[in-house]
């Protein structure tokens, strides 16, 4: 690979990585709205902002192809609804004041996608990705015995992004055009929410003070811009390198919520990370070495 792409992709990434990173503190600014309020108007505006994109870079052809296969607006429909039930998720935990608990739910993607992979496609896995899966149970039943809770908003977002990620994979639609769907997929249920809270009296798309409307028009071009970044670094860089940039945006996170927010960390919770990234160490050592060897 030559240096000038992959110099490149790594800023790309780095840039996607830190945008997604920043997202507690950009949310936090619009405490005061409900999650699912946030949520309609991130994916409104993300809608108008990738329709606008779409037609200055007149890249519709693959939109308009994709409406020739129905199975896989099928799928990307589905996967539509996983990625907004994980937008609503990390949006809850904020508003709950549980971002220690979604930074670990996306510690743990990478090893929900290896279980995916096992489960759903059939792949076979070596030893070290075997001990990667371990070592994240026993961070799970850690959190259930020394916390007395299933750490459900962790799995949740764990959960749901793991399997928007194997969707994603299988329709073959850039990270634009995708987002463009995905998002027209899940505005009939925003604007439905709109419509059922206006006839109790509250608007979902008023008018806000100009800071926060300038806030919620730019969640939508947030959630667009490390999107075009990510696309922009996989063209130049290999898996192995993306993949260890990806720890970027739940380390952020884990950061953001102790040192800004003040959130607790028990030292319960504390040697879940501890497995966790022992864990996410053994994984990258796995794929650096099937990378090797291809």
């Amino acid at each position: 690979m030559q240096p000038k792409p992959q110099l490149a992709g790594i800023g790309f990434g780095l840039l996607a990585y830190v945008i997604w990173g920043c997202f507690p503190i950009y949310f936090r600014q619009l405490a005061e709205i409900s999650p699912m309020d946030i949520l309609s108007n991130r994916t409104a505006w993300a809608f108008v902002f990738v329709t606008i994109l779409l037609t200055l870079r007149r890249r519709w052809d693959k939109v308009t192809a994709m409406f020739g296969t129905p199975h896989h607006l099928v799928r990307l429909s589905i996967a539509a609804l996983l990625l907004g039930s994980n937008w609503l998720g990390f949006l809850w935990a904020l508003d709950q004041h549980q971002l220690v608990a979604a930074s670990l739910g996306y510690f743990l993607t990478p090893m929900v996608n290896v279980l995916l992979g096992l489960l759903v496609l059939k792949e076979k896995l070596n030893r070290k990705e075997w001990l990667a899966i371990a070592l994240a149970g026993v961070a799970v039943g850690n959190e259930l015995l020394a916390l007395g809770t299933v750490p459900w908003i962790s799995l949740f977002l764990a959960g749901t992004f793991g399997s928007y990620g194997l969707l994603r994979k299988q329709v073959p639609v850039d990270a634009i055009s995708g987002l463009w769907l995905e998002t027209l997929a899940m505005l009939p249920i925003c604007l439905i929410y709109a419509v059922w809270q206006a006839e109790h009296g509250h608007m979902v798309f008023s008018l806000f003070s100009g800071w926060t409307a300038a806030l919620l028009i730019g969640s939508g071009i947030m959630t667009a811009l490390p999107l075009m970044a990510f696309a922009a670094a996989t063209q130049r860089l290999d898996l192995a390198t993306v993949g260890m940039l990806m720890y970027i945006n739940p380390t952020m996170q884990f950061v953001t919520a102790i040192w800004i927010f003040g959130e607790p960390l028990q030292i319960e919770r504390l040697v879940s990370f501890g497995l966790i990234w022992l864990g996410l160490g053994v994984f990258s050592i796995s794929m650096w070495q099937k990378l090797h060897r291809a």
